[in-house]
């Protein structure tokens, strides 16, 4: 905060904290009250108005206390240097809770769904993206005569299913076939790096399944290289409608707009660092609708970010908890996908 003194900075922090917890504009004699401020209510009343003065505060009636502005709230999160952290049980049930996921996609999930219940707000996910994942296999399933089953795994976990319908019926050793063409092809490349060797596949396959892997690569080339898209896990938005007094109504636009995939992707944007925090605020945002949120993200991965999560909730949400809360859950995911 520039040209302010230490006794100010002590006072803006004080009043987010109780506005924070209270929800209510905070007075002069209730900073007194609660904080060792060591200083009279006259001096406080003077803090305050030149905090109102330079945009950190403000007034919303004539007889009211102060609450904080979007500028106040970042004055107050650029000041959290360090952030208290979770008690050991805390981080054990948090680490069991994940490690019980059966794949990578289910241990997002239950992320999401416990970053909601824990910071009682909505909680994103970006399911890693085909873009830096490398393939690691292919498996070809029969679930019918004329109809397959491709199961593309990645190195870090992610699992997508694609059906193939066929013109004619091919046996096992055919299918088997099938599977080793393809892998030729994918196996520790990305999905785009691999579009080329794929468009040009079925030229120089076996006649016998020559059809099928026209089919097959089509499918691949058209749904997950053409039309690949990051894919999203979303939880807890109803608690948004939940916020305390008028503020719930002022977030029905985040609730609407987190049904669009693109805008919690840009809401994302920012997560491409592991184990560095990005916090957002109000106007911050390109979109109007997230106008009167916040969000707090990072970025999970192992040696590179494989996707970013996220808690989206007002500009008024307790900070240092979801900062602390969105960083522990992120290093965790982090550690799983290490095998650590």
């Amino acid at each position: 905060m520039s040209g302010a003194g230490d006794r100010k900075q002590a006072v803006l922090r004080a009043i987010v904290a109780d506005y924070i917890a209270l929800q209510e504009p905070v007075a002069s004699k209730t900073l007194v009250q609660r904080h060792n401020l060591a200083v009279s209510s006259a001096t406080i009343r003077n803090d305050m108005a030149a905090l109102e003065r330079e945009g950190f505060i403000e007034q919303q009636h004539s007889s009211s206390g102060r609450v904080p502005t979007e500028k106040g709230y970042r004055a107050f999160v650029d000041a959290l240097h360090e952030v208290k952290p979770l008690s050991a049980p805390e981080r054990r049930a948090i680490l069991g809770f994940l490690e019980s996921g059966t794949d990578l996609e289910d241990v997002l999930r239950r992320s999401v769904q416990l970053l909601a219940q824990l910071t009682n707000q909505a909680a994103v996910v970006q399911l890693p993206t085909l873009e830096v994942s490398r393939v690691k296999h292919c498996e070809v399933v029969a679930l019918s005569p004329t109809r397959l089953l491709l199961v593309l795994i990645t190195d870090s976990g992610r699992v997508d299913q694609r059906n193939v319908e066929l013109a004619a019926e091919l046996c096992d050793s055919e299918v088997r076939l099938l599977r080793d063409t393809l892998n030729g092809v994918l196996v520790g490349a990305t999905m785009a790096e691999a579009s080329a060797s794929l468009a040009r596949l079925s030229a120089g396959a076996p006649v016998a399944i020559r059809d099928a892997v026209e089919r097959a690569t089509a499918v691949l080339i058209d749904t997950l290289v053409e039309r690949s898209s990051d894919r999203i896990l979303i939880a807890g938005a109803a608690n948004l409608s939940m916020s305390n007094g008028a503020h719930g109504s002022d977030l029905r636009s985040v609730i609407a707009a987190l049904e669009e995939q693109v805008v919690v992707l840009k809401l994302l944007a920012g997560a491409q660092e592991l184990e560095r925090i990005n916090v957002r605020i109000g106007r911050e945002m390109e979109d109007e609708e997230f106008s009167r949120a916040a969000v707090v993200s990072t970025a999970y991965g192992t040696a590179e970010a494989l996707g970013g999560l996220g808690v989206v909730g007002p500009t008024h949400m307790d900070y240092p908890g979801t900062i602390q809360k969105v960083a522990t859950v992120a290093r965790y995911i982090s550690r799983i996908l290490r095998g650590e």
